[in-house]
């Protein structure tokens, strides 16, 4: 097994935006946050056949200790669909056994079960849910991957109102 040291953001393409906005909070010097992203690995181009670029999707999840899906209804529903992108990295998380953040791109704190993809419900995978926020998915980076490891939680959770309120949010 490679070595997993990197962060899988995991998203529908019409929140693209959202991933670029995580990359600039990383790229900005006033923000603290930061990820080493398996995005930046063995890119896969736009004019690639589905199954390579499925292999690419595969090995960048391999290098990847945790996983941010980036959550909102699109995601969800195109999760569902055997035919996209996000259905089959849903599907390898699930066979990685990785853990996930779930920052909710509507800016909920709480579980919010429209924006889990349903395979992740139906195996009662440990998620854990966070507004999207780079403090508390900082937070979450920080402290989820080392608890979800040694934990028999099942299911998604959700940070309590004082995490928060100790980050100051």
């Amino acid at each position: 097994m490679s070595y997993r040291n990197k962060t899988y953001v995991a998203f529908a393409s019409e929140d693209i935006k959202c991933y670029r906005l995580m990359e600039a909070w990383r790229d900005n010097d006033h923000i603290d946050f930061d990820f080493h992203d398996a995005h930046d690995l063995a890119a896969a181009l736009d004019t690639s056949q589905p199954d390579t670029i499925r292999r690419r999707l595969r090995e960048r999840l391999n290098n990847t200790k945790q996983v941010v899906l980036l959550g909102s209804a699109v995601c969800r529903s195109k999760a569902a669909r055997a035919s996209s992108f996000i259905h089959y990295e849903v599907e390898t998380v699930l066979q990685l056994d990785l853990p996930v953040v779930v920052a909710n791109l509507d800016g909920d704190r709480t579980v919010d079960q429209n924006f889990i993809p349903q395979a992740f419900l139906d195996k009662a995978h440990y998620t854990v849910s966070v507004s999207f926020q780079p403090t508390i998915i900082k937070y979450a980076l920080d402290n989820y991957a080392e608890e979800y490891a040694g934990s028999n939680k099942t299911g998604p959770h959700q940070y309590p109102a004082s995490v928060y309120a100790n980050l100051g949010l």
